[in-house]
């Protein structure tokens, strides 16, 4: 019987071992990581809780010379987070987050329902009026659409009105119908300015009953050949009142005229500190569609800091951008879908069918890009891929209780900075967006927990929220279909 050399078996194994370490070594190597800056994530916290919005610069409110817009034009508007229109109420950060995702889950369910209601081809016309929120003195039996679209968390301030009076308005890529505060006031909440007043501008005129823009909202009722609308949103705020146009004004850039336009007088809800919406999805009354622009884009700061962004409209993309196609929904106009397959971590891709992303033929499923909803839903099956693997990947962080809707959370106290695994949506088209980390990684309190901010749904549409948007310009496209994601271009 032949016999093995010792010297020969420990040659083999120590090769085997190094062979093993070497892969080893590489496999680790690869593992594309990020890192999370989380003291400065937590100082933004403390910041937000004591920040003053009277400590800011007054906003610009001088006239701005009159023109017409056209396709050509292009002009670009400050954007501001929530909590520096009013002061947050709230005492600490986690109850300031609980009240985000409160708003935040009431907006999802109503985008669902929107979808859901197109889906089973309920019109307009099969739309109830829901009189448990309508008082029977205001406004003569107004009706509600029942498609609730729910409010943003961003605000820019826009000009009504000839001459022009400065709003600070909430911008909303689920929505279209624009609309502010009006007098006189049946019941109006607190907004920064003093509420529009129709009959000190020369430009505001009432819509009659037959007229086009009526015909397109969702539901309308009639007074006295007077156009009325509501529109109800997903946390349980509503508007209420005429519909009319008037001049809209965009700083020094220009103004446009003739833009339709809700005058609310009941309008009650979560709408506390802006003077109303701008609705800047895709259907007919959308501010994009009145406008006749060919493309718009944005690009939001973290909603803890007290910088600004962007809004900007026909503004040419950036060279560098990672492009994915705009898909439409025969079914519903409002929404911006887009071309996702799928998520890589750690430079690693995410065993996820395709097909989860997909809208099929009856316009159900797909991704929308949505500046108002804050955490990304994905359906179960995506999210819990997403989740486990990134979990696979941060074995060396620290885990900690799941916080609301979060379920995979850590605990970085005392920790100025720390290692993540990199996470990256992947478009059609093979292009790849890399996140920062701070657009995954989110702090739930001031103490140093923060949680994978993205969420599943039940739902087959999909929706990529404005907290993986954060320091990145979203560009949409509109005369291409494409849409576009610009990092670090803010």
């Amino acid at each position: 019987m032949a016999t093995t050399s010792p010297f020969l078996f420990f040659t083999v194994l120590f090769s085997f071992s190094l062979l093993t370490s070497t892969a080893l070594s590489r496999s680790v190597s690869q593992t594309r990581t990020t890192v999370l800056d989380v003291s400065s994530s937590l100082q933004q916290t403390l910041q937000i809780l004591s920040f003053d919005p009277q400590t800011l610069q007054p906003f610009n409110d001088e006239t701005v010379t009159m023109s017409f817009l056209n396709s050509s034009s292009s002009f670009s508007l400050p954007l501001h987070s929530r909590e520096l229109v009013l002061k947050t109420q709230h005492e600490d950060y986690k109850s300031l987050l609980q009240s985000r995702l409160d708003r935040d889950s009431a907006r999802v369910n109503s985008l669902v329902t929107k979808l859901q209601l197109a889906l089973n081809n309920i019109d307009r016309h099969d739309l109830k009026p829901l009189y448990t929120q309508i008082r029977p003195e205001d406004l003569n039996t107004p009706v509600v659409s029942g498609a609730s679209q729910g409010s943003g968390e961003y605000f820019s301030r826009i000009g009504v009105g000839t001459p022009p009076k400065q709003f600070s308005m909430v911008l909303d890529t689920g929505s279209d119908v624009n609309w502010l505060q009006c007098q006189p006031c049946t019941d109006c909440y607190q907004q920064s300015d003093p509420i529009f007043d129709p009959r000190s501008s020369s430009s505001y005129s009432s819509l009659s009953c037959d007229s086009k823009q009526c015909g397109s909202l969702d539901v309308s009722a009639c007074r006295s050949n007077n156009c009325l609308y509501q529109v109800s949103y997903g946390d349980g705020s509503y508007t209420v009142g005429n519909f009319a146009t008037e001049t809209v004004s965009f700083g020094n850039s220009g103004s446009v005229n003739g833009v339709a336009l809700g005058c609310g007088h009941d309008n009650e809800g979560l709408f506390v500190g802006s003077a109303g919406l701008l609705g800047l999805g895709g259907g007919a009354l959308s501010l994009t569609n009145q406008i006749k622009a060919s493309s718009f884009s944005y690009c939001l700061v973290d909603r803890d800091s007290s910088r600004s962004g962007i809004l900007e409209f026909n503004s040419p993309q950036t060279g560098d951008a990672v492009t994915a196609p705009l898909l439409k929904n025969s079914k519903v106009d409002t929404f911006y879908y887009v071309g996702l397959t799928g998520f890589s971590v750690g430079g690693q891709s995410v065993q996820i069918p395709p097909s989860l992303f997909q809208m099929d033929d009856s316009g159900d499923g797909g991704i929308i890009v949505d500046c108002g909803t804050a955490i990304t839903r994905l359906q179960t099956q995506a999210y819990n891929s997403l989740r486990d693997s990134f979990k696979k990947m941060s074995t060396n962080l620290k885990s900690t209780s799941g916080v609301a809707l979060f379920d995979t959370c850590y605990d970085f106290s005392g920790m100025t900075s720390v290692k993540v695994p990199t996470v990256s949506f992947q478009f059609s088209g093979g292009k790849t967006l890399n996140l920062p980390a701070k657009n995954y990684l989110i702090p739930v309190d001031s103490m140093g927990t923060f949680c994978f901010a993205f969420a599943p749904t039940s739902s087959s549409m999909s929706i990529i929220g404005n907290v993986q948007q954060q320091g990145i310009r979203v560009s949409f496209d509109l005369a291409n279909s494409r849409v576009g994601f610009s990092a670090n271009k803010c």
